[in-house]
C-alpha cells in the first residue's frame, strides 16, 4: 500500500458556587470513568448516580476559588469556568495547570491530572500591530485553545518577531490584514502568516491576556522545544478530545511522554505549531501498526483534514518506533 495522504473534502451549564480559601484534593471515581461492571456481576450505576470529577479553579490575573465539574471536552470546560466567575465563555483565551503565570509549559491541552488546579486567562488590553515580514519564517510558533481561538506559543529569539516587542507569548491573533480569524484552527493560522508575501507590511489584531499587577513582567519566550512539559501530578488523567466523551485514563507512560514531545516538536518543525493532544493523538494511531504505510493509512482515516506531507509522516513513525525501542 503506498505512503500518500489525501486531504478529505470537507450543554447545558451547571451554575458552580465560589469557595474561599479551599484547599484541592483528589477525587474518586468520575463520569468519563469506561463503562465496567463491577465485582458482583452487576452493571454501572447510571451516569446521573455516578460520582464526579471536581475540578478547583481562579481567574489568572486574581478571584476566589471556583468549583466546576461536568464537562467532556475543552467547549464545556470554559462554559463551567464562564459559570463560576459570571463570566462570557467567549472572554476565556486559554487555561494553565498549577500556575497563574503564562507559562505555555502548564498549558492545558488534551489531559488534565486528577490533582491539578486550573487558572484560566481571559482576555485583556488589544492592541494592533504592523510587521515587515523582512524574512520568509517570522520565528512565530502558534497553538489554539480547542475553542476557536489561536494564540503565540512561542517566539524564536532573534526572530522578525522578536524585533517587535509588543508582540508577546500568549497573544491570541484575532485579525489578519483585517480578516477576523477567530474560529480558524493553529495549522490554518501559521499556513496563512506563511504564505505572507515577503517584503511586505501586514497587520496584526492581538488581545493578550489580562494580568495582574505582580504579574507584569518582562516578556516571556514561552516553551523551549527541550523544555520537559509533563501533564499533571495527579495518579490519573482526565482525557479530553474533540470528538467524543472525556475519559480517565492513567498518567501517560515514559514511552507515551517521549514520544509525544518528539512528535510535538516535529509539529512545530514542519507546521509552525505545538499541539500536545494532536501528537498524543498520532501517537495513539501509530501504538499498533505494524509499518509506516498501515500507520499513514490510519492518520489519514483519523487527520486527513491536516494533509500531512509524506516525509512528515515517515519521521513521525519513526519517532514513535524510537520512543518505544527507548532510543530517545
Amino acid at each position: 500500500m503506498p505512503l500518500g495522504l489525501r486531504k478529505k473534502k470537507n450543554k447545558s451549564r451547571e451554575s458552580s458556587n465560589l469557595v474561599e480559601n479551599e484547599e484541592g484534593g483528589g477525587l474518586a471515581g468520575g463520569s468519563g470513568a469506561k463503562a465496567t461492571v463491577n465485582g458482583a456481576g452487576l452493571p454501572p450505576p447510571p451516569a446521573s448516580l455516578r460520582p464526579k470529577l471536581v475540578f478547583h479553579t481562579q481567574l489568572a490575573h486574581g478571584s476566589p476559588t471556583g468549583r466546576i465539574e461536568g464537562f467532556t471536552n475543552v467547549k464545556e470546560l470554559y462554559g463551567k469556568i464562564a459559570d463560576a466567575f459570571n463570566l462570557q465563555a467567549t472572554e476565556i483565551m486559554f487555561c494553565t495547570l498549577n500556575t497563574h503565570k503564562i507559562d505555555m509549559d502548564k498549558l492545558l491541552g488534551g489531559q488534565i491530572g486528577l490533582e491539578d488546579f486550573i487558572f484560566a486567562h481571559v482576555k485583556g488590553i488589544k492592541k494592533e500591530v504592523e510587521v515587515i515580514k523582512a524574512e520568509d519564517a517570522l520565528g512565530l510558533t502558534i497553538t489554539d485553545n480547542g475553542a476557536g481561538y489561536a494564540f503565540i506559543k512561542r517566539i524564536k529569539e532573534g526572530s522578525v518577531t522578536d524585533g517587535v516587542k509588543v508582540i508577546c507569548v500568549g497573544d491570541h491573533i484575532e485579525c489578519i490584514n483585517g480578516t477576523s480569524i477567530v474560529g480558524t484552527r493553529h495549522y490554518e493560522v501559521a499556513k496563512m502568516l506563511k504564505e505572507l508575501p515577503r517584503g511586505q507590511t501586514f497587520t496584526l489584531k492581538l488581545v493578550e491576556p489580562m494580568k495582574a499587577f505582580e504579574m507584569i513582567e518582562p516578556r516571556s519566550r514561552g516553551a523551549k522545544p527541550g523544555g520537559e512539559n509533563k501533564i499533571g501530578t495527579g495518579r490519573g488523567t482526565l482525557r479530553l478530545r474533540s470528538k467524543g466523551p472525556a475519559t480517565l485514563e492513567e498518567v501517560p507512560t515514559e514511552f507515551e511522554e517521549k514520544a509525544v514531545k518528539k512528535v510535538d516538536d516535529l509539529l512545530e518543525s514542519y507546521m509552525g505549531i505545538r499541539d500536545t493532544e494532536l501528537a498524543a493523538t498520532m501517537v495513539e494511531v501509530g501504538r499498533d501498526k505494524r509499518n509506516p504505510d498501515e500507520f499513514a493509512v490510519a492518520l489519514d482515516e483519523a487527520l486527513g483534514d491536516f494533509a500531512f506531507p509524506d516525509e512528515f509522516v515517515f519521521d513521525v513513525w519513526g519517532a514513535i518506533g524510537d520512543a518505544r525501542r527507548g532510543r530517545l
